[in-house]
C-alpha cells in the first residue's frame, strides 16, 4: 500500500459548498485539493491515498456513512472527517463510530473549524511519526 501523500479529497454533493472547502484549504496552502460529487467517484480514485478526505454525510449513490466504511477497508490510515449540515449528535457519534477523525458541523465557524481539524491531525501525524521512531531505534538497542 502507498504511503500517504498531500493530496486532499474534498467529496460534497452540494457544489457551493464544495467549492468553498476547496477555497479554504487552497488558502491554508495546501495545492491538492481535488473534489468529487458524490462518493462513488472518489472510491474510484481512492488508490491515490489521499492524507485527508472531507466527507459530506448526507449525499445521493453513497451515503457519507457508506463511503467513510469502504475508504477505511481500503486504507485505516486515511484520516476522514465527516462534514453535515446535521445537529444531531447521533450523526457525530455514529461518523466516529464508523473511523471517522472528526466530525464537522457546516455553519458560519466552518473555515475556523477545518484549519483547526487541519492542525490536530498535522499534530497526530508528528506523535505517530514520533512512536515509529522510538519503536524502531529500541528494537536496535537490544
Amino acid at each position: 500500500m502507498n504511503t500517504l501523500n498531500n493530496k486532499i479529497f474534498v467529496v460534497d454533493d452540494d457544489l457551493f459548498h464544495l467549492g468553498a472547502m476547496q477555497q479554504i484549504l487552497n488558502s491554508n496552502g495546501d495545492e491538492e485539493v481535488i473534489t468529487f460529487e458524490n462518493g462513488m467517484e472518489c472510491l474510484l480514485e481512492i488508490h491515490q491515498n489521499p492524507k485527508i478526505v472531507f466527507l459530506d454525510h448526507q449525499m445521493d449513490i453513497y451515503t457519507g456513512f457508506e463511503t467513510l466504511k469502504k475508504i477505511k477497508r481500503h486504507n485505516p490510515n486515511i484520516f476522514v472527517v465527516m462534514v453535515s449540515a446535521q445537529e444531531e449528535m447521533q450523526t457525530a457519534i455514529d461518523a466516529l463510530k464508523y473511523g471517522a477523525f472528526d466530525y464537522l458541523q457546516k455553519d458560519e465557524n466552518l473555515e475556523h473549524k477545518v484549519l483547526e481539524v487541519m492542525q490536530k491531525i498535522t499534530e497526530v501525524k508528528q506523535v505517530l511519526k514520533k512512536r515509529k521512531s522510538f519503536g524502531i531505534k529500541s528494537l536496535f538497542k537490544k
